[in-house]
Formats: C-alpha cells, sequence, structure tokens
C-alpha cells in the first residue's frame, strides 16, 4: 500500500467514526466556508467515504447557502446605502462635494484601492456580465466575495443568485468527476 493510499484509508477510517447521518451535514459545513466552497468540500467527503453525488450535493448546498446568506446581507447594505445617498442628495444639495453624476448621485472615492481578486472581477463583469463573472469568478476570489461584489456593484440580486448558483454546481460538478476519477482510477482506492 502507497503512502498516499494509506493516508486515505485513515481518514476513512477517522470519518467512519462520526453516524453516517452527519458525515453529509459536516461536508455541507465545510462547503459553507470560504476558500474551501463546494469544490474542496465534495474532495474531503469523497476521500472521507461518501458516495460522490452525496458529497458534491451537500457541498454545493452549503456553498449556495453562504452565497445567500452573504447576497441578502450585501443587498440590504447597498440597498440603505443607495437609499441614504439618494435622501441627502434630494435633502441637501449633492451628497457629497465630488459629484461626477449629472443627476447629483456620486460614486464616492474608494477608502483603499481594490484587491487584485476584486479588479479581476469587476473587469469579467464589465466584459462578459453576470454569468462570466459568476463563472470565472472563483479564479480570482472565493464564490461569497464575488457574489457580494457583483450585488454591491448593482447587478440584480436574482440574476446573481441564478448565475452563482451555475458556477457553484459547474465547479462542484467538475471537481467531484475529477476526484473521483483519480481516486478510482490513479490512487486504486
Amino acid at each position: 500500500m502507497t503512502p498516499l493510499q494509506e493516508l486515505i484509508v485513515r481518514f476513512q477510517e477517522l470519518v467512519a467514526q462520526v453516524p453516517e447521518f452527519f458525515q453529509p451535514f459536516i461536508v455541507m459545513l465545510a462547503g459553507a466556508i470560504p476558500f474551501v466552497e463546494g469544490e474542496l468540500g465534495a474532495i474531503v467527503g469523497i476521500v472521507g467515504g461518501l458516495n460522490p453525488v452525496v458529497a458534491a450535493v451537500a457541498a454545493a448546498a452549503g456553498n449556495f447557502l453562504s452565497v445567500a446568506l452573504v447576497m441578502a446581507f450585501t443587498g440590504r447594505a447597498r440597498t440603505a446605502v443607495v437609499d441614504r445617498t439618494r435622501v441627502k442628495a434630494t435633502v441637501g444639495g449633492p451628497a457629497t462635494s465630488d459629484v461626477h453624476a449629472v443627476d447629483g448621485f456620486a460614486e464616492p472615492a474608494p477608502a483603499q484601492p481594490m484587491s487584485k481578486g476584486r479588479q479581476r472581477v469587476i473587469t469579467w463583469l464589465n466584459r462578459f456580465g453576470v454569468p462570466g463573472a459568476s463563472i470565472l469568478g472563483p479564479f480570482a476570489i472565493p464564490t461569497q466575495f464575488t457574489a457580494a461584489v457583483l450585488v454591491a456593484s448593482g447587478s440584480p440580486r436574482r440574476w446573481v443568485l441564478l448565475w452563482q448558483a451555475v458556477a457553484i454546481v459547474l465547479w462542484t460538478t467538475v471537481t467531484t468527476v475529477t476526484t473521483w476519477l483519480a481516486l478510482t482510477h490513479v490512487v486504486g482506492v
């Protein structure tokens, strides 16, 4: 037995100590963590001995639920800021002294420079729209952050949620199939 096979078998023995009913919920919680997401959550579930379909569905569900939660908070925060800016602009004149817009609504100067990941997502949003930014977003930043950036930039929430779901299912499926094939045909576990 190779060291990799031994490591996988020991990990599966460890996972077997957890009741089978709770194993998908642990994978779902792993999928909800940024940077782990559905992709790595499904890999952990498969390596742990779960059925690949169960692991993928649980990890994708956890990822999607966390994205939906982040989008709800981001959407409400954006709505509050936009409404407050409009009220200030209507009541007391321009909301800021640096007005670039014709209608009196200004974008405030960023307090700090954008990260490279956020810059990539904004570029992809401008170039490919919400579908392209959602599908390519995991290459730059986690899906939770991608969804927050898209909603904060003014994209419709339902459209972002739909395309985030498509991206989560797509990338979780790709990693699940790849991991299953690698474990079955390369590692032999």
